[in-house]
């Protein structure tokens, strides 16, 4: 007899997570009053954070955060997943390239006798994924061009790379469950989303089996891609700082949420986008995903079709070769904001201390 059914939402990075991870935080009440719930460890952590940590430990990972910082999380995951009983959804997208034993091991942590388990993975085209999962690079403190990102990535050598591999990570995942436990959610392309902005939300929720009008609350966090003059800053800045990915230190913190997640999106500048002759290899990329799809017999829920990349646009600017008058404005830009940040910060106990009651108060709203 089934007493608890966990989805266990794996990825991939750059296709939505963020929202769907911040709606489902900010309607955690509401969901558990219908027997969903999204657990975390206590109500000053998210349960964005409190599964992030808990990814990095069975991964072996301390991303993010001094050595050792996540250690004892997935554990504390499990407890808290085996004290629940109906739906339980766990997600994060560094959980999609994991080796098969670490996928082995969640399945035997999570799964087990009345539980009836769930694999859930979003993908969209690689028109739009390889470009944004190179910016994010970026941000999170790469210092590679954009030309060697790209070689790298069709030889299938970045980590993102491997997550994006649909056919691989689903085959692991996937692994000893049925094909209907087994949910691929494509990513709406724009034209979609600009008819209807909650679809990503709306095609989640049919892959959990779920009423939309559980979770109420829109979710106004996105993890937004930077333009070529944006990235091209960062990278240099990354450069200049010797700054290192995965590195904790007080600037990594500054460029990467202050600047490169705050003050430099939403800028009117030229996106970036794969190159036209990389676009016989997304198109070979989705024909060899959607036939694995297609002979595999698992839940998809959107279009197939919409991971195609579509027509490789007309113009197209190297993201390499940015001019450095472009660079300067919003290098100054980023100065500007930077000293505003610096003026601005006080006493660390006192902020800490707003940022804990604001949570608090955040938590209380229905």
């Amino acid at each position: 007899m089934t007493t608890r059914r966990v989805f266990l939402h794996v990825g991939a990075p750059k296709t939505g997570t963020t929202y769907v991870q911040d709606r489902l935080t900010r309607n955690a009440r509401s969901l558990a009053r219908h027997g969903v719930h999204v657990p975390t460890g206590s109500p000053l952590v998210t349960p964005a954070l409190f599964h992030f940590r808990a990814a990095l430990d069975l991964l072996g990972q301390d991303w993010g955060g001094a050595p050792g910082h996540a250690e004892g999380a997935w554990d504390a995951l499990v407890r808290k997943v085996h004290k629940l009983s109906g739906t339980v959804v766990v997600s994060h997208e560094i959980l999609a390239p994991a080796t098969p034993a670490q996928i082995a091991r969640a399945k035997r942590d999570l799964g087990g006798e009345g539980v009836e388990l769930h694999v859930v993975y979003s993908a969209r085209d690689l028109a739009r994924q390889v470009p944004a999962a190179w910016q994010e690079s970026i941000k999170q403190g790469r210092k590679w061009s954009y030309r060697r990102y790209l070689a790298r990535t069709r030889e299938g050598r970045p980590w993102f790379s491997r997550a994006f591999d649909l056919p691989t990570v689903l085959d692991r995942w996937g692994a000893d469950l049925p094909p209907e436990h087994v949910h691929l959610v494509t990513v709406p392309p724009r034209r979609v989303v600009a008819q209807r902005s909650d679809e990503l939300w709306l095609r989640f929720c049919t892959a959990l089996g779920i009423d939309p009008g559980w979770a109420p609350r829109d979710s106004d966090r996105a993890n937004q891609s930077l333009g070529i003059v944006e990235t091209q800053v960062v990278r240099r800045l990354n450069r200049r700082m010797d700054r290192a990915t995965r590195r904790e230190a007080s600037y990594d913190e500054l460029i990467r949420e202050m600047l490169a997640q705050e003050a430099l999106v939403g800028r009117r500048s030229t996106p970036v986008l794969l190159p036209p002759d990389m676009y016989p290899w997304a198109e070979e990329q989705a024909e060899r995903w959607i036939s694995w799809v297609r002979g595999s017999g698992i839940h998809v829920v959107g279009d197939l079709e919409e991971l195609r990349p579509g027509t490789p646009p007309e113009e197209w600017r190297d993201p390499d070769r940015v001019p450095p008058k472009q660079q300067v404005n919003v290098a100054l830009d980023a100065l500007a904001a930077m000293t505003r940040e610096a003026a601005r910060r006080d006493d660390p106990d006192q902020a800490l201390w707003r940022r804990a009651r604001t949570h608090l108060e955040r938590l209380r709203k229905p």
